[in-house]
């Protein structure tokens, strides 16, 4: 047990610092590029990861003491349901009005094309009668 466990805890602290260093912006990694840092945690086992989570990264102290997660309760963003969403209904009825002059558009070529063949098909009689 003792023997996975040598291996499972440097396997996690790899796993978390690869998936943390992916995550940071290319501006808060500090003294290597990201991707200088993304080798160093996949060739040093555990020397890398390490390495990452003690210099790699800028890490801002919460601003009063706050934890992120009790500044994100203040910052929400406030989600509206698409039918109380006015920029939502407007695009909807740009689309009907779009979809609505698509449909005249082709009710209007259908009723030339019934035409066309409605004369078509009274001057074949003719032509056959002369025949």
């Amino acid at each position: 047990m003792l023997r996975v466990l040598m291996y499972l805890v440097p396997l996690a602290l790899t796993i978390y610092a690869f998936i943390d260093c992916l995550n940071t912006p290319e501006d808060e990694a500090k003294h290597l590029p990201k991707i200088a840092w993304v080798f160093i945690i996949l060739l040093f086992w555990i020397v890398g990861p390490i390495a990452w989570l003690a210099a790699g990264k800028l890490r801002h102290v919460p601003a009063n003491g706050r934890t992120p997660s009790e500044w994100h309760r203040n910052h929400r963003v406030e989600y509206v349901a698409p039918d109380d969403n006015p920029e939502f209904l407007k695009s909807l009825s740009e689309e009907n009005k779009k979809d609505e002059s698509l449909l005249k558009s082709w009710e209007a070529d259908l009723r030339r094309r019934e035409e066309e063949l409605k004369r078509q098909e009274r001057e074949k009689p003719e032509k056959d009668g002369e025949e």
